[in-house]
């Protein structure tokens, strides 16, 4: 004679349970930076070059090469 049905599902094809919630006040972000189409370096370099150059075609053109900028003026700038 078998168990009557329970209503929970066991074995391979069984739902994980859902994730705990994390504590109250804290925020938890998931996600890729990457997708939102601007890094940290294209930023920090567009507000170095508008600084520099206040030049929005400059700010982009720096934008681009992102980090690569953000050295180049690190180590050219006046001590």
């Amino acid at each position: 004679m078998s168990e009557p049905y329970s209503g929970t599902v066991h074995g391979p094809g069984a739902a994980s349970p859902p994730p705990p919630s994390p504590p109250r006040g804290i925020f938890v972000r998931t996600g890729n930076a990457a997708r939102a189409g601007i890094t940290m370096g294209s930023t920090l370099a567009m507000v170095i070059s508008w600084s520099v150059h206040k030049s929005v075609i400059w700010a982009v053109i720096h934008g681009v090469f992102s980090w690569l900028y953000v050295i180049y003026y690190v180590l050219t700038r006046p001590a």
